[in-house]
């Protein structure tokens, strides 16, 4: 199995999952790039987390393209084949996928957990979360410490590269030496122009403010000040 990433915008990951030949992509929110990156394969799936168009612009011409069928929650309803809400499971490319109700930043978004392999849209970010748009922040806590109760050593797969502005934000309301050691890391790699991605559910319950929060009260109080940052 391989899995690898189509950059897309200015800092959006797709991320492909391909195996005995064939091939999934999630949030594909721009057709081309993924095009590009198949040329002479085939796209069989597509999984989508939530409805903002940078994850599902491209649906409709991959769709139309190469026949991929999608699966998504209601609020994707207009490009699904197949609907899916929390504690749903599924089986594609002979693995299992699990399908975990993590809301706030839209009403319905869901992420994906494929063995130990976290697809998490943007409701989780490296030492960051997403905005919580629906104002829900108690469904946006809730989804985050469902994916803070994962095993450490699954790996997380968010859909941006946020990772340095999250980590520069984390170090104005929490302070540790895994922390520094991970804001060291991901400068040099972003100097580079390199992919810091993926996570794990391990480092992230150690640099992420909004996993460390102490309560909801806590947490909202996290996600004001990074609205501001």
């Amino acid at each position: 199995m391989l899995i690898n990433y189509i950059k897309a915008f200015n800092d959006n990951y797709i991320w492909t999952i391909e195996k005995d030949g064939k091939t999934l992509v999630v949030d594909p929110g721009d057709a081309g790039p993924v095009i590009d990156y198949l040329k002479d394969k085939n796209l069989d799936y597509i999984l989508l987390t939530h409805k903002h168009m940078d994850h599902v612009g491209g649906v409709k011409e991959l769709k139309n393209k190469y026949g991929a069928k999608v699966y998504g929650p209601l609020e994707t309803k207009e490009y699904n084949d197949i609907f899916l809400s929390d504690g749903d499971e599924f089986e594609l490319l002979g693995e299992n996928f699990k399908v975990i109700l993590t809301a706030g930043h839209t009403e319905e978004h869901i992420s994906y957990l494929m063995g130990d392999k976290l697809f998490c849209g943007d409701a989780l970010f490296l030492a960051g979360c997403g905005r919580v748009f629906t104002k829900d922040y108690k469904k946006a806590y809730e989804g985050l410490n469902k994916l803070k109760n994962l095993d450490d050593d699954t790996y997380v797969y968010p859909a941006h590269e946020y990772s340095l502005a999250n980590l520069k934000f984390a170090k104005s309301v929490i302070s540790n030496d895994d922390l520094d050691r991970e804001f060291e890391r991901v400068k040099k790699l972003r100097e580079e122009e390199k992919i810091t991605l993926p996570s794990t559910i391990g480092k992230e319950k150690k640099i992420n403010p909004f996993f460390l929060a102490r309560d909801l009260d806590e947490f909202t109080q996290f996600r004001n000040k990074k609205d501001n940052f």
